[in-house]
């Protein structure tokens, strides 16, 4: 019995120590992918100056980089849609400066022009083309922005954050838009968005969009930016159920680091989510002028969903933290089965060892050291300790029953 109980103890202890080599790895695994993963949200392209501007320089445009230097031939690209009710144009500008001269087609009176990678030339040339402000055209370029509004005297400019999945994983972009009288002119970071079902919108004759000006354009690309939030964070949702269960049956540090990487991106859902419920309802209020009185119903529903994605987002944050305190806590009570195990395993063999201890002495006058039967009498002792301790451990329920 007695090597049956040190077996066990050695293998108990072994375990122990595995368990919190295994934790003390992840916390620096975490430690460290938490760093790297954080700056993969805020990925650039290649022609986005990533270098602030040195503190006291001029402010605007042309202190951010070149604006005389042209783009390299395939790192911007642009697109025009002209419509109108009975026509939609669509088209891809090569040379940007013959093209912003050339009048626009007969029977549409809607343009968007879309640029898709971020340069000083090209956002100079526009702002010359349509006259926005210059600190306008610095935000634009400065990625990233606070999502807000800002009116001037000839357009609304507004820049937001388009959030996708990609690969499971989540990516923020900037997006910029200026609002004029006929014309909507966005400004993306990178190739592709979550416009397409607009693009679709404008070429199929008789639909809404195509009967409505800018401001409802502009209505409806912020509601595809909105709306497109949803199934993101339904998958958040999704994944919440997931760890959870997965905490309940074995929960090994891969479990925090995913439960860190959901808490992560969703304290940056929140830093968008929340200026974004401030623009929708600085553009439906009646002191909007930029934004017809038709138009601001539409503007309304804008809000209402993003104060409905911020209730969401809101209830999943609190998730995440009652998960990872749920997985503080099942890994603490593992920890202590453990400590439980060999402090009972250990209980049984102090008193065996002052046993052994007291008659191992080297004492020349030790009465029953010369008795006949003083061997096994030793044994006997000891398997009495062990039974007495195991009764008393069980009355306690320190075994798994018992009178607790």
């Amino acid at each position: 019995m007695k090597n049956t109980l040190k077996e066990t103890a050695d293998k108990t202890l072994k375990q122990t120590l595995s368990t919190a080599s295994a934790v003390l790895t992840g916390v620096n695994r975490v430690r460290r992918q938490f760093g790297s993963t954080l700056l993969k949200h805020h990925e650039h392209t290649p022609n986005t100056p990533a270098e602030p501007s040195a503190p006291g320089s001029s402010p605007g445009l042309e202190s951010l980089g070149d604006i005389s230097e042209p783009p390299a031939p395939g790192t911007v690209h642009i697109q025009s849609i002209d419509y109108g009710p009975e026509t939609c144009r669509k088209e891809a500008i090569e040379t940007l400066v013959p093209w912003l001269k050339r009048a626009r087609p007969e029977g549409t009176k809607v343009r968007w022009v879309n640029v898709d990678g971020l340069h000083p030339w090209v956002i100079d040339q526009l702002r010359r083309h349509y006259g926005f402000h210059t600190l306008a055209g610095e935000d634009a370029l400065r990625v990233p922005q606070r999502p807000k509004l800002e009116e001037y005297d000839n357009c609304s400019f507004i820049v937001v954050r388009m959030i996708r999945l990609q690969d499971q994983r989540l990516h923020s972009e900037q997006v910029s838009l200026f609002l004029f009288d006929d014309t909507v002119l966005t400004l993306q970071e990178r190739a592709g968005d979550v416009w397409d079902p607009i693009r679709l919108r404008l070429e199929r004759g008789g639909s809404r969009i195509r009967n409505q000006g800018a401001a409802y354009l502009l209505y409806a690309m912020l509601d595809a930016l909105v709306d497109h939030c949803f199934p993101i964070l339904e998958q958040f949702g999704d994944q919440m159920e997931d760890l959870e269960r997965e905490i309940m049956g074995k929960a090994t540090p891969a479990t925090q680091q995913r439960i860190l990487g959901a808490k992560r991106d969703l304290a940056m859902l929140r830093r968008i989510l929340w200026p974004m419920r401030e623009i929708a309802n600085a553009l439906q209020t009646e002191k909007n002028t930029d934004i017809p009185d038709d138009v601001k119903a539409y503007m309304r529903d804008v809000y209402d969903h993003t104060v409905q994605l911020i209730d969401i987002l809101e209830s999943y944050r609190e998730m995440a933290g009652g998960l990872n305190d749920l997985y503080m806590s099942v890994v603490s009570n593992r920890m202590n089965e453990i400590m439980k195990v060999l402090t009972i395993m250990a209980s049984f063999f102090i008193p065996i060892t002052f046993v052994a201890g007291v008659y191992g002495m080297n004492f020349e006058h030790i009465p029953e050291l010369h008795l006949k039967y003083g061997y096994p009498v030793f044994w006997i002792v000891c398997a009495l300790i062990v039974a007495g301790l195991l009764r008393y451990f069980h009355r306690k329920g320190w075994l798994g029953g018992g009178d607790q």
